[in-house]
């Protein structure tokens, strides 16, 4: 019980001190925007309408209810301080690392090897991009879910309390509440079912004096038991296919063939590999490689097959590491790149559950050089690198220009970081700095829709207005249900006083949105200046039907009371 509370101790103080820095770190404009800073729903804080639209929504391509839920409660409590939302992460962050460490321990015993491994959790540079980004909240969530059923699983294991069992499930559909890669926990569960409970070898024993095959038996039994949360699993597949689909997310074989997929997938897992042993160059995004190389795919292909035999034929003396290799392994496929979402080839956030299955083998691996203050030194100073690495790595969230300086240096070609960069730029009003990333990610990505816009917004700022015109035309072009180009391109044309271009934006916009207010009030002020002040008034009657709040709307239509009053 003392080195259990000690362990936990030490994993509490070193976690909050690597991750300290956080909060001093700014929301980005990567996301955080979508799911914080930028969101009516979220920033309205605990109403009915925002708990409403959390369970009903699948906004940002994702049915994640208590992911909604947490950031919105965030808001309740912080407002849009990001110090509060960043101190939430890390303190999921840390019961997460906790929960891995007692579930370990319960079920081991063994308490120094359940602290390394969930050490190595907590203080891995790999992990630093779920904990330090705040629209990332879904992965601490999650994987707090998915730790806190696997420990109510064992306990579970050992009483078989019908009660029980039902809190599992709940838990489970909470965690799959927070992000649907939860959905490969039931495999995991027959892996924690194979060591350390062994729950197979009673199973075998029994099969041998009936003669029946024994290790099958007990995996049918194990699945039998398992078929509700595998039906859990079911659901939140199809639901996530169907929200990621609705919302874009979903990449046809026409943008990245099956080819492609498949030897990015092999090579990334791989990439995962050596970055968990050296992680160095991480950043926030990875562009997708242009094209494949064949001897890597080989290469990698090779590796992954070669541990995968060696794991299976060592799996009675050494069982623990099936069971890493194959959690690593099957924990990565929901986000692999088989179904490919977004055009990154990979995310360090993606092995903020897989890593601990190679943390598994390699934590129960080394004791087996039977000399236990080797292996204590060993631990200690690659924690004390690790946690090095991670407080380097964290800094570099400190806002969106560091965050995105960095993955251009660490990546190449890296188009959204650029385009990302300039926001940043633009946002500090550095129009020039913001224009030149923005042509460099349109250089890498001639088709880069985004880029082209952010463009012609910086162009219009420093008041190239033919410049920013092309930009927005070619945004159209390429997009043309861009209702925010149309109405810019608009505005463009009313500062150049070509009215009647200006209002025909403004009225496709409209026509893409009705309940586009900002594109409504242009066009009240373009016909208020071309004297139709009954075609005005109708627009902004039209506003305030959709929202009655809007004071330029109720300002205006007095202006035009009163001429109308002056006129008689």
């Amino acid at each position: 019980m003392r080195s259990a509370i000690l362990s936990c101790t030490v994993l509490i103080v070193a976690t909050i001190v690597v991750y300290w820095q956080v909060g001093k770190c700014d929301f980005i404009n990567y996301d955080d925007n979508v799911y914080v800073f930028e969101n009516s729903f979220v920033k309205s804080g605990l109403t009915s309408e925002s708990i409403a639209w959390a369970f009903t929504s699948t906004y940002a391509s994702n049915w994640h209810p208590i992911t909604w839920l947490s950031h919105i409660v965030d808001v309740q409590l912080f407002g849009l301080d990001p110090r509060g939302h960043h101190l939430t992460n890390v303190i999921i962050h840390v019961a997460t690392t906790l929960l891995l460490f007692l579930l370990l321990f319960r079920v081991t015993d063994v308490a120094w090897k359940s602290f390394s491994v969930a050490a190595l959790f907590a203080l891995h540079p790999l992990h630093v991009e779920s904990v330090a980004w705040v629209a990332e909240r879904k992965d601490v969530l999650s994987a707090f879910f998915w730790f806190l059923t696997l420990f109510l699983y064992i306990e579970w294991v050992k009483n078989k309390s019908r009660i029980l069992y039902v809190i599992i499930l709940i838990t489970y559909t909470l965690g799959l509440m927070s992000k649907p890669m939860l959905v490969t926990l039931p495999v995991v569960m027959l892996l924690v079912d194979y060591w350390p409970l062994q729950r197979h070898i009673a199973h075998i024993e029994n099969a041998k004096e009936k003669q029946a095959p024994g290790l099958l038996n007990w995996m049918v039994f194990s699945l039998r038991e398992k078929i509700p949360f595998l039906l859990l699993s079911v659901v939140s597949s199809v639901t996530t296919i169907y929200a990621q689909n609705k919302g874009g997310a979903l990449k046809t074989l026409d943008l990245f063939s099956l080819w492609q997929r498949m030897g990015n997938a092999v090579t990334s897992y791989c990439k995962y590999l050596f970055k968990t042993v050296w992680p160095t160059d991480l950043a926030i995004y990875y562009p997708f490689p242009k094209s494949i190389v064949i001897w890597q795919v080989v290469l990698s292909f090779i590796v992954l097959l070669l541990v995968t035999v060696m794991a299976l034929n060592v799996r009675k003396r050494h069982p623990y590491f099936v069971v890493g290799w194959l959690w690593f392994l099957v924990t990565l496929i929901p986000v692999i790149g088989f179904v490919q979402v977004g055009d990154q080839a990979m995310a360090d956030r993606y092995t903020y559950i897989p890593l601990t299955g190679v943390f598994i083998a390699s934590v129960w691996g080394f004791p087996d050089l039977k000399n236990k203050k080797i292996f204590s030194l060993l631990v200690t100073v690659i924690l004390v690198v690790l946690s090095s690495v991670t407080w380097h790595q964290t800094k570099y969230w400190r806002n969106s220009i560091t965050l995105f300086q960095h993955s251009i240096e660490a990546t190449s070609d890296n188009y959204i970081a650029h385009n990302n960069l300039g926001i940043a730029y633009a946002g500090k009003g550095m129009y020039e700095e913001a224009i030149d990333n923005y042509i460099k990610a349109i250089e890498i990505k001639p088709n880069y829709v985004d880029a082209h816009y952010n463009l012609g917004n910086a162009l219009y700022k420093v008041k190239y207005y033919d410049a920013a015109i092309e930009q927005y035309v070619i945004t159209i072009e390429m997009y043309p249900e861009h209702q925010k180009a149309h109405n810019n391109l608009g505005y463009i044309y009313a500062e150049m006083g070509v009215f009647d271009n200006a209002i025909l934006e403004y009225n496709k916009a409209i026509e893409l949105n009705p309940y586009y207010i900002t594109a409504y009030v242009n066009l009240g002020e373009a016909l208020m200046r071309t004297g139709k002040i009954n075609e005005a008034e109708v627009v902004y009657r039209k506003i305030l039907d959709i929202n009655s709040n809007v004071n330029v709307a109720n300002d205006r239509l007095n202006e035009i009371k009163q001429l109308k009053n002056d006129a008689n």
